[in-house]
């Protein structure tokens, strides 16, 4: 079992996120465009930049993403959705605006979501009876013993 500390658990949400936006987007069922299709001549191209597009996600990225976004379900719903709005790199004003919290409140459930994570993740469960604060500061020490 790899030993897995906060940074790395932030870095496969980050990929993660990012994986997802790089996927195309969903359109209903029969979707068609009735336009013609535009043939540009040369006199059009003369200029121009080539239009460049991203790689699509290889199918192992994708197996990751979708593995990273289980381990959300270890949060509660407000923590999971703080955490994966900081892996879109959302501002943390907006997440403020959107969950209704004070910014040094927003990064405490955030580094506390990412620590539960890292907890779980190298197969140990936080003990209940402990603070928020303990859970955090002894999140990459899991590999030592933890006095309770």
């Amino acid at each position: 079992m790899a030993d897995w500390t906060m940074a790395r658990v932030e870095d496969r949400l980050e990929s993660a996120a990012d994986v997802w936006r790089a996927l195309p987007g969903i359109r209903p069922q029969g979707f068609f465009n009735a336009w013609p299709e535009y043939q540009h001549g040369a006199g059009d191209q003369v200029g121009q930049e080539p239009e460049m597009r991203r790689p699509r996600p290889s199918p192992r990225q994708i197996t990751e993403a979708e593995e990273t976004l289980l381990w959300l379900r270890w949060l509660e719903k407000d923590d999971a959705r703080i955490v994966w709005l900081r892996a879109e790199r959302a501002p943390w004003k907006k997440i403020c605006w959107e969950m209704g919290v004070s910014r040094p409140a927003a990064n405490r459930h955030w580094q506390y979501g990412i620590a539960l994570i890292t907890w779980r993740l190298n197969g140990r469960v936080p003990p209940s009876k402990r603070s928020q604060r303990f859970v955090v500061e002894n999140a990459d020490d899991l590999s030592r013993k933890i006095v309770l």
